[in-house]
C-alpha cells in the first residue's frame, strides 16, 4: 500500500457514479478517487472528466478502461494489482457498479480469489426511477435489458407477467415503441412509467397505462436514457366464465377489438387471449 495515497486498505472498491448530474457523487466515492492506487473504468473519458470536475488529480495512476470487450485480457492485471496489495476502485460509466455493468465478473473473481471487495453506494437509475414512478415500491424486480428481437422479448415478458411486483425494465430510445406495444400486449393495459434523463436538464417521468404510453412512443422518438417501469397485475383471480360474460356484455355495444381492449384492460389482462375469445363470441353470435 502506498501511504502517500492517503491510508486507503488494499482491496477491490466498487464506486457508484452520477448517471447524469455530476453533484450526485458522494464525498465518500472522492476519496476513494483521491486515494486509490489503481483506476478502472467501463469509460475511462467519463471517469477522467468526473474526476476533473472535482478537482481530484489523477497524477500518474494507471487508469485502465475495464468493459465487456476486454475484461479477459484487464482483468488478470487488476487482480496482479490486488495481489501485490494495492487499491483499486472500479467505476461503471455511470450509477451503481454490477447493474447492467462488466463490473460483475471483475468483482465475482476477485472475490474467489479472497481479495477484499467493498462498495461505495450512490446514485442508481433504477431507484431513481422508482422513486419518480408513482408505483408500489414495497416489492419489485428489475429484469435490465430486454432482447432485441420481438419473439424473444414477449417471451421474456412472459417470464415476468406473473410476478407480483414492480417490474423496472432498461431500454434503448430506439426500441421504446416497440418494448412499449409488446408489454402492453403481453401484461395487460397495467399502469407504467417512462422515465428518461434522469437527473439531466431535460428528465422527464410520464406515468401513463401501457397501451397510452405505447401509441405515444410509437409517434415519438425517445431520447436519452430510458427507464420503464410495469405496475404489477391484478392479484384478483377471474375466471373464464367471468371473462366470457364480460365480453357478453361488451360485445353488445362496442367492436370486437374495443371489446377485447375493454375487458383486458378493466381486468388487468393479457390482450391477446380475450381478443381470442371475442373474436370465437363474435362468430358465434353470427
Amino acid at each position: 500500500m502506498n501511504p502517500e495515497r492517503g491510508g486507503l486498505t488494499p482491496g477491490l472498491f466498487l464506486v457508484s457514479t452520477p448517471i447524469g448530474n455530476a453533484r450526485d457523487i458522494t464525498l465518500r466515492a472522492l476519496d476513494i478517487f483521491r486515494d486509490a492506487e489503481v483506476l478502472a473504468a467501463e469509460d475511462t473519458r467519463s471517469l477522467k472528466r468526473l474526476l476533473e470536475i472535482h478537482g481530484v488529480p489523477l497524477g500518474d495512476r494507471p487508469c485502465l478502461s475495464y468493459h465487456d470487450h476486454n475484461g479477459d485480457r484487464i482483468r488478470p492485471r487488476l487482480l496482479a494489482a490486488l495481489e501485490a496489495g494495492k487499491s483499486v476502485a472500479y467505476a461503471s460509466e455511470a450509477g451503481t457498479p454490477m447493474i447492467s455493468d462488466p463490473g460483475f465478473d471483475l468483482a465475482r473473481a476477485a472475490q474467489e480469489a479472497g481479495y477484499p471487495v467493498t462498495a461505495a453506494p450512490g446514485a442508481s437509475a433504477v431507484v431513481t426511477a422508482l422513486t419518480l414512478a408513482g408505483l408500489p415500491t414495497d416489492r419489485f424486480l428489475f429484469a435490465g435489458f430486454l432482447p432485441n428481437a420481438a419473439t424473444a422479448r414477449r417471451k421474456a415478458l412472459a417470464e415476468v407477467s406473473d410476478v407480483p411486483a414492480t417490474l423496472v425494465f432498461y431500454e434503448s430510445p430506439k426500441r421504446l415503441g416497440a418494448m412499449l406495444a409488446d408489454a402492453a400486449e403481453v401484461l395487460g393495459d397495467r399502469p407504467a412509467a417512462v422515465c428518461r434523463e434522469l437527473t439531466k436538464k431535460f428528465e422527464e417521468c410520464r406515468r401513463e397505462p401501457l397501451s397510452a404510453l405505447a401509441a405515444r412512443y410509437a409517434e415519438v422518438q425517445a431520447r436519452g436514457e430510458v427507464v420503464v417501469l410495469v405496475g404489477k397485475g391484478d392479484s384478483e383471480k377471474i375466471s373464464e366464465s367471468d371473462v366470457t360474460s364480460a365480453l357478453r356484455d361488451a360485445l353488445t355495444t362496442m367492436s370486437v377489438r374495443d371489446a377485447a381492449d375493454f375487458v383486458a384492460r378493466m381486468h388487468g389482462l393479457k390482450r391477446r387471449p380475450v381478443y381470442q375469445e371475442a373474436m370465437r363470441l363474435a362468430a358465434d353470435r353470427d
